[in-house]
């Protein structure tokens, strides 16, 4: 009786012996993509690339279906471009599909877990499980924002900035660009080179628009906000751009006594006075003088270049006039420059050329000499 358990006991083991040793049937379907993971945005749709294996040797028709996916998202699954319902896959070979998954805009921040379910005629399923992670709440709205919101420059300057719309809506939206500058200024919207008022988006969709803000030529120094709108009937957004003038650049050419005209001997040179005046709010550097003169005249300046001039003041430097010596007498007009980098002036000035001294004495010996000729003549053959 002993001998007999014995043997009971020994056939157990050994049959469950084989049985810890035999390896378990390979599952004959398998899904597989290497990126299984991703974080992404609200709004965003999510493309995977999934292998469908067939590890048997008959065909295997699938359908596919998902679990735990959020409610409101939404899939498709693709192969070759199109969707489709079910996939055959020859034995020992595999299929790829496009398992395409879209992440609504309402959505809260955090992780999602789901999977993707392929099951086939024969009763067998397999699945593969997904991760996304979105990383910012989600929202339903329209967002309007400026990069670099600040710019600093004179009054003279074109400030350039650029924002991005974004369409966080489900709708096409179209909307109406428009700003609350202060009185004077001139706002252009831009986009491709073009200027535009409006805008259209696709929803979940953005686009970059460039802005172009003109001060009017009188401003003063100061910080200046420009609000910014983008607006539908449905929903709107705004932002708020900042141009900080740093000053207006004026320049005045003249003399200190304001008079502009002067007079010459031909051939002779004539020292006037000029005053260039810093008649602007910013400094001005590298102010540099020139003239337009007659033919063959010529203009020196003692100082042809001023390195700076402060607000609201002035600076006084001669220049030398030298006049052909072959011009007649008449007047004659000289345009003389003052030009900085930011701003430059201009004054006319009108001179009267006279005649030489010396051409009057010589005028007058030669009228003697002729006179003193006929009195000669007159004397010797008068009589006769």
């Amino acid at each position: 009786m002993m001998r007999k358990k014995v043997l009971v006991l020994l056939l157990a083991l050994f049959v469950g012996g084989i049985g810890i040793h035999t390896p378990a049937l390979a599952a004959s379907l398998t899904l597989f993509t290497p990126y299984t993971g991703v974080s992404v945005t609200p709004g965003e749709t999510v493309n995977y690339s999934v292998e469908l294996i067939n590890n048997s040797s008959s065909i295997q028709t699938t359908t596919f279906d998902t679990s735990n996916l959020p409610k409101d998202w939404n899939y498709t699954i693709t192969s070759d471009g199109r969707e489709i319902e079910q996939l055959s896959v020859k034995g020992n070979d595999s299929q790829e599909i496009n398992f395409e998954v879209q992440v609504p805009l309402k959505v809260e921040k955090g992780k999602y877990q789901f999977k993707l379910i392929a099951q086939a005629n024969s009763g067998e399923s397999t699945s593969l499980p997904f991760l996304i992670n979105i990383t910012e709440q989600g929202t339903f709205k329209t967002e309007l924002e400026a990069e670099q919101p600040n710019m600093e420059g004179h009054a003279g300057s074109t400030f350039s900035y650029q924002v991005t719309l974004k369409n966080r809506t489900a709708d096409e939206q179209h909307y109406a660009l428009s700003s609350a500058a202060p009185k004077g200024w001139d706002v252009q919207f831009k986009a491709d080179g073009n200027n535009i008022t409006s805008a259209t988006l696709e929803p979940n969709s953005t686009k970059d628009i460039d802005i172009e803000i003109k001060p009017p030529e009188k401003v003063k120094a100061d910080t200046y906000k420009i609000p910014i709108k983008a607006a539908t009937n449905a929903t709107s957004a705004s932002t708020e751009l900042e141009a900080v003038i740093t000053g207006n650049y004026e320049i005045k050419l003249s003399t200190p006594s304001g008079k502009l005209n002067t007079d010459i001997t031909a051939g002779r040179e004539k020292t006037i006075e000029l005053q260039i005046t810093n008649s602007g709010t910013a400094p001005l550097r590298q102010i540099e003088l020139d003239g337009e003169m007659p033919p063959n005249w010529d203009i020196t300046f003692e100082q042809k270049t001023i390195q700076k001039i402060e607000p609201g003041q002035s600076e006084k430097v001669k220049a030398t006039i030298k006049a052909d010596k072959d011009a007649i007498a008449g007047d004659y007009v000289a345009v003389l420059k003052a030009t900085a980098p930011e701003a430059s002036s201009e004054a006319t000035f009108r001179i009267s050329v006279e005649t030489s001294v010396l051409w009057g004495f010589v005028g007058v010996l030669i009228i003697l000499a002729v006179l003193a000729g006929m009195y000669y003549l007159f004397k010797k053959y008068g009589r006769r």
